[in-house]
């Protein structure tokens, strides 16, 4: 079978015209002093002509316009914009927002806040640190972010606020596009 395959080669290069004029007089030799050649060579003569005496089937003119108008008759599914609801996307954007003012009053509950009595009035007076007092250098930040759940709740707050800006910039960039046409 491996023998066949060039010699069927070299035969439909031979009935294509696509050999040189010394493959030409090599291939017209086997031919006239081969049996099997001549076999093979009638064959494939016989295939050839066959191929170019039958006419290939081409769609009517109006295919296309057929085909468009049979889509067009089935319902389209409506653009995304139309069946997202909107306030849930907010009422998404507005969770996270609350789970990161809790991480942060988590973090800030960590410190050590004091009050000092700076006067003696009946009112209670709150006196809020000064910089030089805050005592930053003392905060252990270790123990506010060693959890693995706020570790976690942090790197899920990232990743979908990501989310939410790409889907932001994207609608800006669609409406953008949409109106520039």
């Amino acid at each position: 079978m491996n023998t066949q395959q060039p010699m069927e080669d070299r035969l439909w290069d031979y009935i294509d015209g696509f050999c040189s004029p010394t493959e030409r007089t090599a291939i017209e030799t086997l031919i006239a002093e081969n049996r099997e050649w001549q076999q093979k060579y009638a064959e494939l003569l016989h295939t050839h002509q066959l191929l170019n005496s039958s006419e290939l089937e081409a769609p009517s003119m109006r295919f296309t316009k057929n085909v468009m108008e049979e889509i067009s008759r089935h319902h389209v599914a409506p653009a995304t914009r139309s069946y997202i609801n909107k306030n849930i996307i907010r009422g998404i954007g507005a969770f996270f927002l609350t789970m990161i003012a809790g991480l942060f009053v988590y973090v800030l509950s960590q410190f050590k806040w004091s009050g000092g009595s700076g006067s003696s009035s009946s009112v209670p007076s709150v006196r809020l640190p000064s910089v030089d007092n805050l005592g930053l250098e003392k905060i252990n930040y270790a123990k506010a972010f060693n959890s693995t759940w706020v570790i976690a709740f942090m790197l899920i707050v990232i990743v979908m606020g990501w989310m939410l800006l790409d889907m932001y910039l994207q609608q800006k960039k669609n409406t953008t596009g949409t109106s520039v046409r």
